[in-house]
């Protein structure tokens, strides 16, 4: 096994990674302490590729494979401290662009796909529900058919991007005898007669990713709107996780990497009794386990991408990568706040913000619960 990278893949990664460090983390403590979405920044980094990295490059997007494009997230994670906007552009990418291109209609790829590669059309996902949440295809949302169009009534909640969004790709019931079959993928625009947008309460992870809830009332959809067949909407939704619990995890290995390298400088730096915190072997063992968990994240991140990217079975290890990885963020979260005691806290170093960042993790895209019994029907457990 080779695990260098190529000299293309590192000019990328130290690109991505300095665009992000000095120009998308500007001013990015005065948007953190007042959960803003900027505007701008979401279209400086698309001017660079980051809303549409895996996308055809006949569309706009850079045509990465998986392995590539979790190079390219974990770099702008490690150089971005605002990882709302990372989320928001992932979820983006991830959970709209590539379902769209993979399976949309070329008349959608014509009117969407190219503003949505480009950044300039924002897109949001809206499946989850306030009665089904792990329980995705429980949804009560229906889509009737009625000539050439669909009417579409329902409601979604936890929609990243909603406030924001120039386009929804929506989910909802075609079929409400059925459950993974009875399920239809839309892309709605908004402004769309009968969708409407609230923006949700502010959070304390994430907190400039906007994010709300969608309310359908007699939502008229033409048919072409649809995406994939009718009834193909779980399959496609499915699809789209596999790159987004491969894909969007690289951000926080790339976070990870960074909080590491300001905890080594603190531990370097601070004196207690006489000498360098880090010369305590509590300290020093704390740091020593952070490591650890960065670079088996690291490992396990690029094996699933690899096996994605060869064609090989692949389900599995993304399930474990994103499991690994969320937990492995959220415990080094909590050690970096440790090891920086009382500043830790302290909103003003910034510090914090791994742990906050992280603890959605274990719950978005799948929550941990899920990716374990996953799992442990693949090792014949269920």
């Amino acid at each position: 096994m080779d695990f260098r990278l190529s000299s293309e893949q590192q000019e990328s990664v130290s690109h991505i990674h300095r665009f992000a460090r000095d120009v998308l983390s500007a001013s990015a403590s005065e948007r953190i302490a007042s959960s803003h979405f900027d505007r701008n920044k979401w279209t400086q980094a698309s001017e660079i590729g980051l809303a549409g990295l895996p996308l055809p490059e006949e569309w706009g997007g850079s045509g990465f494979g998986a392995l590539d494009t979790m190079l390219a997230v974990e770099a702008l994670g490690q150089g971005c401290v605002d990882m709302g906007l990372v989320f928001s552009l992932c979820a983006h990418m991830f959970a709209c662009a590539v379902p769209l291109w993979r399976h949309g209609s070329r008349e959608l790829h014509e009117r969407y796909l190219s503003g949505m590669a480009k950044g300039s059309l924002i897109a949001a996902n809206a499946i989850t529900e306030p009665g089904s949440g792990s329980d995705a295809f429980a949804m009560r949302s229906s889509a009737r058919r009625d000539g050439e169009h669909y009417i579409l009534n329902g409601e979604k909640c936890f929609v990243t991007n909603a406030p924001v969004a120039d386009v929804f790709l929506l989910y909802a019931k075609t079929d409400a005898q059925q459950s993974y079959f009875g399920i239809s993928a839309f892309l709605i625009p908004r402004g769309t007669h009968g969708l409407t947008v609230t923006t949700g309460e502010r959070k304390s992870g994430l907190c400039t990713s906007p994010w709300g809830s969608v309310h359908l009332d007699d939502c008229r959809v033409p048919v072409w709107a649809r995406v994939g067949d009718e009834g193909a909407g779980a399959t496609i939704f499915q699809d789209s996780m596999i790159w987004e619990r491969g894909c969007l995890f690289a951000a926080y290995v790339g976070a990870m990497e960074r909080v590491l390298g300001q905890c080594v400088t603190h531990a370097r730096e601070r004196q207690q009794f006489g000498r360098p915190i880090g010369h305590n072997q509590a300290v020093s063992d704390r740091l020593v386990d952070f490591k650890l968990r960065l670079e088996t994240s690291r490992l396990m991140l690029y094996r699933a991408g690899w096996l994605y990217d060869q064609g090989l079975p692949h389900d599995e290890a993304i399930a474990q990568s994103k499991l690994w990885v969320s937990e492995c963020a959220v415990q080094c979260g909590l050690d970096a706040i440790q090891i920086f005691g009382g500043a830790g806290v302290c909103s003003e170093t910034g510090i914090d913000r791994l742990l906050l960042d992280a603890l959605p993790a274990r719950i978005f895209s799948g929550t941990n619960e899920i990716q374990r019994e996953f799992i442990a029907r693949h090792m014949g457990l269920r």
